[in-house]
């Protein structure tokens, strides 16, 4: 339904800085859009030809236009970000972006200070670096922090209360302050230079551990030079995988990929001139669908309005894949909110031109992945969010299973999801051993910290959300081995199948929460849940049937320790099968080649059932 009247609505609106908006039949909002004089920039929605195809199906629709004027451009941009994002129009670039970002916490006031995941208010007093791309790459900092510096993360709840060294100290990423292993002026020192590290400062530690090394050999203290030789080593090592700028500093990297159906920015993060990472988009598209236009609604929503509890700061500078219009406008803006100077720029040179190069090549990639039919997926993901009221939508979720037939051969299984559905190169299963038949919480906490001890020590990536398959039994297993390997940061859910076990009346146990969540039967999230559990069960009971086919079809032979192929080929050589082996005797068995007295003595035993 058209406007009537145009030639009235249009004459009729004032010539100032502003907001727009057009209102459908039902006087619902369709599109929000901003202008510096608001009656050129309506009327040239109504130019007969020139308009893209998403425009003209946004006019066909528009029953009335309503104005607002606002003193500034800059006003206008303001409420332009808060109606859209509080009105949702179908027609304007929208940005789905998480409730808060990632830091890393670093307190203060304490004896000996802690390095900790962060999400958030902060209200905690300390230093918080950041924000991070994704928890991710957080762990990924804080775990080359705790191999490199072996400061500690633990809670102080759990640091209070140690009487011996826990775990971390054991695989070398703490150095015990909690029973007194290492003296406050050392940890402090280890400390700051685990800041310096994350302020972009590694080449100073390398030349200050180089001294203190040569110091420590002089003095004849090897442990500590072979200490700081490794530190060194490694700092090198994370040198050479890192662009690092000569000016060093802050600064975002976005660049952009679109469409006709759909558009990917990436947003590369540097701090203290290192590259932490990236982070993907995927905007819902409207009226505007050119690049730039898409760039510049993704950058006054991103950035504005974000300086509240959990919000992200505004770097110095921020680097554009493309030029936009509204660049000096936004400039004003940011420069407003962040009470400093913000330029925005297409470099061309050194270092932020590679930053925007690479950022370019991974929202191509991200946005060809994206169109290959992993929406539908991703959709879930977020709905699994809301369903949960998680800070973020998981990157990634990991679910654990159980599987047994009256305690024998138990196996625990190890599933993976990302947004683009299962990683099954990291899927794992583990033999249980040494528990009580049928304990699956034992076998849980065994599970656990057999795969997450290897991730802590840089075999694998930590999960945003961990599901296991039952109650609260299980969840409380898993929390103590949360807590012993001191994994921040990780959502914990119990998944349980309900009094009537029904598919859809799952019983959904929050870390923390005493009372169960169930979600709609037709809740996406709940059908995500559903999907990671099953294919966790799937592959838990392959791994228990192939383990125990295994054990039912084995001979003795093959579980006799010091037997191995070549002997047991022996054996049945020189006896012609099995079961003349059984019926031996030690002296004849001794006298196969290979075979001693005392091996002789483990397979007769094997056979009949002795045990010595």
């Amino acid at each position: 339904m058209p406007v009537p009247d145009t030639k009235n609505l249009i004459g009729s609106l004032p010539t100032q800085p502003g907001i727009y908006r057009m209102l459908g039949s039902k006087n619902e909002v369709l599109y929000v859009g901003k202008a510096r004089n608001l009656r050129k920039r309506v009327q040239s929605y109504f130019r007969a030809n020139g308009l893209s195809a998403r425009i003209v199906s946004l006019m066909q629709q528009v029953a009335n236009v309503e104005t607002t004027v606002t003193h500034t451009e800059n006003e206008a941009l303001l409420l332009e970000n808060n109606l859209i994002k509080s009105l949702h129009p179908r027609y304007n670039i929208l940005l789905r972006d998480d409730k808060s970002y990632p830091y890393i916490f670093v307190s203060d006031g304490q004896e000996f200070p802690r390095i900790g995941f962060h999400r958030g208010a902060k209200r905690e007093k300390g230093r918080y670096f950041g924000p991070y791309p994704s928890s991710f790459a957080v762990r990924e900092t804080i775990n080359l922090l705790q191999k490199i510096f072996r400061v500690r993360q633990c809670q102080d709840s759990f640091f209070r209360n140690r009487s011996r060294p826990c775990l971390q100290y054991q695989i070398k990423r703490c150095s015990a302050p909690c029973v007194g292993l290492i003296d406050s002026g050392r940890y402090h020192q280890d400390l700051q230079q685990a800041v310096m590290f994350m302020e972009g400062r590694s080449q100073t530690i390398v030349r200050a551990s180089i001294k203190e090394m040569e110091q420590a050999s002089e003095k004849l203290d090897y442990e500590t030079a072979a200490l700081l030789r490794d530190r060194i080593a490694m700092l090198k090592r994370i040198q050479e995988r890192q662009y690092i700028s000569g000016r060093g500093g802050d600064a975002d990297v976005l660049a952009v990929a679109a469409t006709p159906e759909a558009a990917c920015i990436v947003a590369t993060f540097i701090r203290g001139g290192q590259n932490l990472g990236n982070k993907s988009f995927f905007p819902r598209l409207g009226a505007e669908s050119e690049s730039r236009d898409i760039l510049a609604a993704f950058l006054s929503q991103y950035y504005l309005s974000t300086s509240g509890a959990g919000g992200r700061s505004i770097p110095a500078r921020i680097y554009l894949s493309e030029p936009i219009t509204d660049r000096a406008l936004l400039e004003r803006a940011f420069s407003q909110q962040a009470g400093k100077k913000i330029a925005i720029s297409v470099s061309n040179r050194g270092a932020p031109r590679r930053w925007i190069q690479m950022a370019k090549v991974n929202a191509a990639e991200a946005l060809r992945r994206e169109l290959a039919g992993k929406i539908n997926m991703r959709a879930r993901f977020e709905a699994l969010r809301d369903a949960l009221a998680l800070d973020a939508v998981p990157e990634r979720i990991e679910c654990f299973d159980i599987s047994h037939t009256m305690g024998e051969a138990t196996v625990a299984s190890c599933v993976v999801f990302d947004a683009n559905g299962p990683v099954k190169s990291d899927y794992r299963r583990f033999n249980i051993e040494g528990i009580e038949p049928g304990d699956d919480y034992a076998a849980m906490t065994q599970a656990l910290t057999r795969r997450y001890r290897r991730v802590k020590a840089g075999e694998g990536k930590l999960p945003d959300l961990l599901l296991i398959d039952g109650g609260k039994g299980q969840r409380s297993s898993a929390e103590a081995v949360l807590q012993e390997l001191q994994m921040e940061g990780v959502k914990l859910v119990a998944v349980a199948k309900g009094r009537a076990r029904q598919p859809g009346k799952e019983q959904l146990f929050l870390s923390g929460s005493q009372r169960a969540t169930i979600l709609p039967s037709a809740s996406s999230g709940l059908h995500l849940i559903q999907q990671i559990r099953d294919e966790a069960h799937r592959f838990a009971i392959a791994g228990h049937r192939l383990r125990r086919g295994r054990a039912r079809t084995a001979s003795p032979i093959e579980r006799i320790p010091g037997i191995g192929g070549k002997r047991r080929q022996a054996l049945l050589k020189n006896f012609g099968g099995l079961r003349e082996v059984a019926r031996a005797g030690v002296d004849d068995l001794a006298r196969v080649p290979g075979i001693n007295q005392g091996l002789a003595q483990k397979i007769y035993d094997a056979f009949h059932g002795e045990e010595r």
